[in-house]
This record gives C-alpha cells, structure tokens and sequence, in this order.
C-alpha cells in the first residue's frame, strides 16, 4: 500500500529554508520532439543548478517518457490507487534529474475516475514537497481542462515559437484554459528565437490576451536556435551537460534559475 505520509516538521523546514514548492505544467502547442527536449533540458537544467525536480510525463499520448524510454514501470495511478509505493514509480534520469509517469503501466487508460483524480492531486502535491518542483508534461482532456486539479491550482506556461501558426494556436489554448479555469495568469515560454524577437512575440500574445480575455500573461523566457541541442541529442545527453557554453544552455540555466527562486 502507498504510504503517503510526509515529515511534516522536514516539509516546514524546507519551506522556509528555501523556494515555495511548486508544480509547472507545460503546455505546447509544438511538435512533440520540440515539446520533449524542452522538457528533458529544463530538467537537467535544475539539477546542473543544484535544485531538486522531478519530470511527469501526464499524456496519454505522445509523452516525454516514451523519449526517455521509461513507460514500463507501474505509474502514479497505480499510487493514487494504492497499489504500489511512491518511491518504486520513481525513475533516476542519466541527466541528473528524476522521472515519473502517471499511467505507467495502465497505457490503455483513457480518464481518471473523480477519486483517481482527488488522490493524484494529493500524490503530485506530495511529489512537490520532496523535490521542490514539479515539472509535468500534460495535455487537455476531452472537457479542454487539465487532467487533475494540482495542475490547474500551479503554474501553466505555454510553450510557442515565433511562428504565425504557434502564436494562433497558443491563443486559442489560453482561451480554452480561460474558459474552464476562469481568469488567471500564464506563463509563455518560445523557441527557436533570440531574446527580442521572443519578448515582442510574447508583448503581443500579452496584449491580445489582456483586451479579449482579460488575462495576464508573464514572459518565462526564450531559447534560441541553437544546433547544439540536436547535437546534444544524438549523443543522449542534455545540452548543458554537453555543450555547456551553448547559447540554449545559457538560455536553459537562466531560465530554470528563475523557476528555481520563485
């Protein structure tokens, strides 16, 4: 049976000694290989800075565990579900950080009761306080709402690049969130674009968000083009671990010590 009880005295310790727990939800409206090496080097990025994180892979389909290789292994459900403890769903990465998936070994499920829901908000919230962060790679379900509340109570950042197209689709993602979440804020992330082109992508999602919506958004930073990152991947490894004087991994570190100090 999962045990999920936590030091409570440790957990206070950590919050006040250091960052706010928290969960970020990564949203993208890019390919999936964009999609997962943004996910895997940010990841990598915290642990080359010292913090602790932990990857979710929350998708049915398409999830960053499937690039990792780690899709085997029973899963958060099965937790939630108490079928198994925490810490054997729980995967080291070569990259330095940890992994874990929601469904594992249930592939085939396709929706979460209302209790599986509740008990696999209780178990990420549980995640957070050990790791300090929480990364999640997720979708929308069938409702266009995120899977389980401990997503839409954390941080959500859209993930775009400069493209017409990616701009559009990642309004009308902000709209979808706006409509079940109510008004809120949102993180935009871009890539495959310097520092200037990306603030000025972002300004104008922020605008049109903010006159039709009413929603604030907040720049999370960019990520140039930079060949080092496929490079990086062809040899399995994260780019600041490979290349660490790239552009992208001065982009990453800035980015994830940013997250880190919120």
């Amino acid at each position: 049976m999962a045990n999920l009880h936590i030091d409570q005295a440790a957990g206070l310790r950590r919050m006040l000694a250091g960052p706010k727990p928290r969960i970020v939800t990564l949203l993208s409206v890019l390919s999936v290989a964009e999609k997962n090496a943004m996910l895997t080097n940010l990841s990598a990025s915290f642990a080359h800075l010292g913090n602790d994180a932990i990857l979710i892979d929350a998708r049915h389909r398409d999830g960053v565990g499937a690039r990792l290789g780690r899709t085997r292994r029973a899963g958060l459900l099965a937790v939630a579900r108490q079928e198994c403890a925490l810490n054997e769903v729980i995967q080291p990465i070569q990259n330095g950080f940890n992994f874990a998936s929601v469904l594992g070994g249930n592939a085939q499920e396709t929706h979460y009761s209302e209790q599986d829901k509740q008990r696999l908000s209780n178990v990420l919230s549980v995640l957070a306080q050990q790791y300090g962060t929480v990364i999640v790679d997720a979708e929308l379900d069938s409702s266009d709402s995120l899977p389980v509340q401990a997503l839409a109570d954390g941080e959500v950042v859209i993930h775009i690049s400069t493209s017409a197209e990616s701009i559009k689709a990642g309004y009308a993602l902000i709209k979808q969130l706006n409509a079940n979440l109510g008004r809120r804020g949102f993180g935009v992330l871009v890539t495959n674009a310097e520092e200037e082109q990306a603030q000025l992508v972002y300004a104008n999602l922020a605008k049109t968000a903010s006159r039709y919506l009413a929603v604030p958004l907040h720049f999370m930073g960019s990520i140039p083009a930079d060949d080092h990152l496929s490079r990086a991947a062809r040899l399995g490894r994260s780019v600041i671990d490979a290349f660490p004087m790239a552009m992208a991994s001065v982009a990453f570190r800035r980015i994830a010590g940013q997250l880190g100090i919120s």
